[in-house]
């Protein structure tokens, strides 16, 4: 990469937002001529020189770069680079061409670092994990929730009465499943009134608040009608599969779900494309930081047990990262973990051990898979969830919870 579109040393002037590469080179490349030309190719630069550059524009807006380790690049791009409060060109910045460099054999952008001032250009959470928490009223324990399960399939009705027994079992949250949306057999308008009706009937019968995630999975405009119409039936939350409809759409769900006091819960389908390569795409961390800044109040952080791919280490690194408060995060309301993915009430004293008490717990199989049923699923996760809270074995929680008894039988 020629033309001088790169620092040749030191920091850019200002802040910056760094960048954490993986660079494996191509064959017969060195580690600090590619990562100069990712540098560039993400910045400034272009493959041959061109005559409008000049010293002025090298000067502010060239990005450094730092080797870090045998594989590990640190780029620096100075801020005025970025247009505030801009998902897409953030990514289409840092993680935009660069993949398909031939100069790489393998790129992975592992972590970003983002200065105050870019953080404080987007909205964050609008409740977070102490606004979930607070319209529920649960303190000291993992919220508990479930998946309608079958995914797909149930008509309204049906779907309405799967979750008024987990909510009547104790589950404090019920969700659509990811690809449950506006299909022939199950309308999403139909949906909404039958399954709040069921949450309000729990509500009463329990003497708890719940909350009904809808999945409002769609093109911008019709998300945007969807979560009005949960507002205007009385629901306090929607969720939305993140990386399919893409961070713009997510950015303008989150200015219209701000405006009707909903809660904003993000799947995050599709991840593994990115993240699943360790030598190639983008991480987990990464896309969860994005979350955050676009504002979502719970967000699928993995199980590090269960049935999806990732370390229990990875999991509570994800968790850590939704939940700090530390520089450049700490005026943004922390986010709510949540751990999903083959999970049943025997994971919970891992879980708890791994994560603590702030995320939710939430299993589909591991309640509607109970031999008794999904209200006695609900039962016997809400035993273990708050045995794995206090610290008590759940053999002993157990002897009083039937419920997980049968559980025991059925997953140990």
């Amino acid at each position: 990469m020629t033309g001088g579109y790169v620092q040749a040393e030191g920091a850019p002037p200002g802040e910056a937002i760094t960048a954490r590469f993986r660079i494996t080179p191509a064959d017969g490349r060195d580690l600090r001529t590619v990562a100069t030309a990712v540098a560039a190719e993400s910045a400034i630069g272009t493959w041959t020189d061109v005559a409008a550059m000049d010293a002025g524009i090298r000067q502010r807006l060239a990005p450094t770069v730092e080797l870090v380790g045998d594989a590990w690049v640190d780029i620096a791009y100075p801020l005025p680079l970025f247009e505030s409060g801009s998902l897409p060109q953030l990514l289409s910045s840092v993680a935009g061409n660069v993949f398909g460099m031939n100069d790489v054999a393998g790129l992975r952008l592992e972590d970003v670092r983002l200065p105050h001032a870019y953080v404080q250009t987007f909205p964050g959470p609008a409740l977070g994990m102490g606004g979930i928490r607070g319209r529920l009223g649960v303190t000291g324990r993992p919220l508990i929730g479930t998946i309608i399960k079958p995914k797909v399939g149930l008509g309204p009705d049906a779907h309405a009465a799967v979750a008024e027994q987990a909510w009547r079992g104790g589950c404090d949250i019920v969700k659509d499943d990811e690809n449950l949306t506006d299909q022939a057999f199950n309308r999403f308008d139909e949906r909404i009134q039958t399954t709040l009706s069921a949450l309000r009937r729990a509500e009463d019968r329990t003497g708890e608040r719940k909350l009904y995630l809808a999945n409002v999975t769609a093109e911008t405009t019709e998300m945007v009608r969807r979560a009005r119409l949960v507002a205007a039936s009385g629901g306090i939350a929607v969720m939305v599969d993140v990386l399919t409809v893409g961070w713009a759409a997510v950015q303008t769900l989150r200015a219209e779900t701000g405006r009707l006091g909903l809660a904003l819960h993000a799947h995050r389908a599709g991840h593994a494309a990115f993240t699943r390569d360790p030598r190639h795409g983008v991480s987990m961390l990464v896309l969860a930081r994005l979350a955050r800044l676009a504002g979502v109040d719970l967000l699928h952080i993995g199980t590090g047990v269960g049935k999806m791919h990732g370390s229990a280490d990875e999991v509570r690194t994800l968790a850590d990262a939704l939940r700090t408060q530390r520089a450049p995060w700490e005026e943004t309301a922390p986010v709510m973990p949540v751990s999903s993915g083959g999970l049943h009430p025997l994971h919970a004293p891992a879980l708890v051990e791994n994560l603590g008490v702030d995320f939710v717990m939430q299993a589909g199989g591991g309640v509607h898979g109970h031999p008794d049923g999904t209200e006695a699923g609900a039962r016997a996760l809400r035993a273990a969830v708050e045995a794995a809270a206090d610290g008590r074995p759940l053999d002993v929680a157990a002897a009083r919870s039937p419920e997980l008894r049968r559980a025991q039988e059925v997953w140990r």
